[in-house]
């Protein structure tokens, strides 16, 4: 999932949007430009109930690996 150059709220209103779709197990990526997503989604995930499996930064890039609860 691109969100790169979105910025707060949307990266983690977006992967809300997307969770909400999806069946338990599945899994999403998804790739932000804005720094305040590293605070946004994992507090966002401890709400809903998902997994971050993994958080990773690249040259300005977060990325997460989330599955859905």
């Amino acid at each position: 999932m691109n969100l790169r150059g979105l910025k707060c709220p949307l990266p983690a209103l977006r992967v809300k949007k997307m969770l909400s779709g999806l069946k338990a197990g599945d899994i999403v990526v998804a790739e932000c430009t804005d720094p305040l997503a590293a605070l946004d989604i994992p507090n966002l995930l401890r709400q809903t109930g998902d997994t971050l499996e993994s958080q990773q930064r690249r040259e300005g890039l977060l990325i997460f690996r989330i599955r859905k609860a």
